[in-house]
């Protein structure tokens, strides 16, 4: 059966993003590198929403690195009810429901799926109950004052169960977790 991860970069406050930060929170180094390249290179399916699939789109070209020309060839699905057409060759637009079109690609698809930011879907897919694999990357920033959006706020209570865990670039947490059920305290 098809496998759905979820990727949330996240600041040691839970923070999606600051104001003033910039990518990777500032603290790219090789092992993160690496570690984006591999689970990029792993056959997958891309799933991601409007507003990520814009930013990413509208990006300027002096940063579409080789990275980023990965990106637009791999196969992904942009969910959105408002755009008519996606640029990318390997990007195939989708008007349907998001819960409904994942939980047939895990029944029918071909290969794994992982969220490219879209935190919307992957509260929405953690909410159905359709997450596989959480891999959660804490950097080693507090942003009390500028942080933006709190991750994983909305979803709900969940149980995890920790499959893996190590350390990229001697500071950024790497933690890979499988929803567990309910909390311990819920029943």
């Amino acid at each position: 059966m098809v496998e759905l991860s979820i990727d949330v970069f996240v600041s040691v406050d839970g923070y999606a993003f600051g104001s003033r930060s910039p990518g990777y929170f500032g603290f790219y180094g090789p092992d993160l590198e690496k570690w984006i390249n591999e689970h990029a290179d792993r056959p997958h399916r891309a799933l991601m929403g409007r507003r990520t699939y814009t930013a990413l789109n509208e990006l300027p070209d002096e940063v579409r690195d080789a990275g980023w020309h990965r990106m637009v060839t791999t196969p992904t699905i942009v969910f959105s009810r408002t755009l008519t057409s996606v640029d990318w060759p390997g990007a195939t637009l989708c008007a349907n429901d998001a819960i409904d079109e994942v939980r047939n690609l895990k029944q029918t698809g071909d290969e794994d799926t992982r969220t490219i930011g879209s935190l919307s879907l992957a509260r929405q897919f953690l909410d159905a109950g359709l997450v596989d694999h959480l891999r959660l990357l804490v950097f080693p920033v507090v942003l009390g004052q500028s942080g933006q959006q709190p991750a994983l706020a909305g979803t709900p209570d969940l149980a995890l169960e920790l499959v893996d865990h190590r350390i990229l670039d001697g500071r950024i947490a790497c933690y890979d977790y499988r929803p567990a059920g309910p909390p311990p305290y819920s029943s």
